[in-house]
């Protein structure tokens, strides 16, 4: 039996039902009990971001096989405790990241532009151009904090609109071919020079509120932050206080550290005109929820032995 507990394709859905008993119900990502009570007949569990997956519900599944992670981070999944099961854990690495980059690219030419939230003023007859001439995305400084594949294919878009590209990652080797057209830079350097900042790093203890009020106020005047990577990076709050100073010329949030943004925490980003705040969707796309649903379809039918 295959359980998903979160949006997949459809059509990958009835695939799936093709091969095995399929169970779609997206409401037991947020209920926990319910979710305890339908495990034990599972063999592969299919999940996003929502489902917590750790040794309670674990122990509770005795025939899992394996679990499909219909993304890439693994926040939510118990991993040390499913390799003690020998339980394997298929992120969708590579599906999405065509639509990533293109939401960095995206989200910075509205930000740089300025212009695109005249609606209101424009129906009321305020012809402001003078006040909504803004910049262009070409020659400006892209900073990227992490090369992995999203980095890469968020590079190689802005090379192509004539943008300067500059990077900050360690672990990329120094022999790479990619620091031909990517300049290396420190994460000093980064922040004071880029006129755009991109973040793609996985949340660990290394990385939590990686860019704060130091880093932020490094920044070069004006210049913006995008992130698509995981909401703690980022210390929220400092981001707030710089972009209503005017230290920052605006920000793109996909992603937050308390997710799902409720109500009362929404609150502290509510009046800030240069802030596009989005529900962790920068990944998924028409198009990326098939590739990923797709992939992890076949992988999971790999482990219990079936073809797609």
């Amino acid at each position: 039996m295959i359980l998903i507990t979160e949006f997949m394709d459809e059509s990958v859905i009835d695939s799936l039902s093709e091969h095995h008993p399929t169970v779609y119900d997206i409401t037991l990502a947020e209920d926990k009990a319910r979710l305890l009570e339908a495990i034990e007949p599972v063999e592969a569990l299919i999940v996003r971001n929502k489902t917590i997956v750790d040794a309670e519900l674990l122990s509770h599944g005795p025939n899992l096989k394996c679990i499909g992670r219909l993304g890439v981070g693994l926040d939510n999944i118990d991993v040390t405790s499913c390799e003690a099961r020998n339980i394997p854990v298929f992120p969708a690495i590579g599906a999405n990241i065509e639509s990533v980059a293109e939401y960095v690219i995206g989200t910075a030419m509205i930000l740089l532009r300025g212009a695109y939230g005249e609606n209101a003023s424009v129906i009321a007859g305020s012809w402001n151009r003078t006040e909504c001439i803004g910049s262009e995305i070409s020659n400006k400084s892209l900073g990227l904090l992490g090369l992995g594949a999203i980095g890469r294919k968020t590079a190689a878009k802005a090379l192509s609109l004539g943008m300067d590209v500059q990077a900050y990652d360690p672990f990329v080797s120094p022999d790479d071919d990619l620091w031909t057209s990517v300049k290396p830079v420190e994460m000093d350097e980064l922040a004071r020079t880029s006129d755009i900042i991109s973040i793609h790093v996985p949340l660990v203890e290394t990385t939590f509120h990686l860019i704060d009020r130091v880093f932020i106020n490094k920044c070069k005047a004006g210049s913006i932050i995008i992130n698509t990577s995981r909401g703690g990076v980022v210390e929220e709050d400092s981001l707030i206080e710089a972009l209503k100073s005017g230290n920052l010329g605006g920000a793109a949030l996909d992603v937050f550290e308390k997710e799902p943004l409720d109500k009362d925490e929404g609150k502290k980003f509510s009046g800030l005109n240069n802030l596009i705040l989005t529900p962790h969707i920068a990944g998924v796309t028409k198009e990326s929820n098939y590739r990923v649903s797709k992939m992890i379809a076949e992988k999971v039918l790999g482990c219990l032995d079936t073809k797609f």
